[in-house]
């Protein structure tokens, strides 16, 4: 893993429930607008000399964890650790909606049941969701997914 000596580490929950500490190599957000980390693991192999000698070694193991698997060890700096898709991902719906003084967008969180109607749809990222609710009173905005 390039830059392992100032990857910062942190605790990983495994699928069975143990824990594993590992080096953080990046964050990324899939396209279902979940986040994972990209981590590195050493993990216990063998390595065989031509002797025929067998002593214990270690192989690093890139893995994906689940961001809500991955906790901070306290002291580390996560600063520096690359991050995908924290604009770029489209995570907010854009529904074009009549409104009392003409059509308006109304923006909900991707998955929000109440996110229907509309003559335009377009998933939009976090940046422009914003610009689409500057200046609409929160009384305005969906009261079921809080956008």
């Amino acid at each position: 893993m390039s830059g392992e000596e100032t990857a910062p580490w942190a605790r990983a929950r495994m699928p069975d429930g143990q824990e594993l500490d590992v080096r953080v190599a990046g964050r990324r957000r899939t396209r279902d607008g979940r986040w994972w980390y990209e981590c590195h693991a050493l993990l216990p192999t063998r390595s065989e000399h031509a002797t025929g000698r067998t002593e214990p070694a270690a192989a690093d193991v890139a893995i994906s964890v689940a961001a809500e698997d991955i906790t901070p060890i306290p002291g580390e700096d996560y600063t520096a650790v690359p991050t995908d898709g924290a604009e770029d991902g489209r995570q907010w719906l854009a529904v074009r909606v009549r409104g009392v003084h003409g059509p308006r967008w109304a923006v909900h969180r991707r998955g929000c049941w109440q996110a229907r109607g509309g003559w335009q749809r377009r998933l939009v990222t976090a940046r422009q969701a914003r610009e689409l609710t500057a200046g609409v009173p929160p009384g305005d905005l969906c009261d079921v997914c809080n956008p």
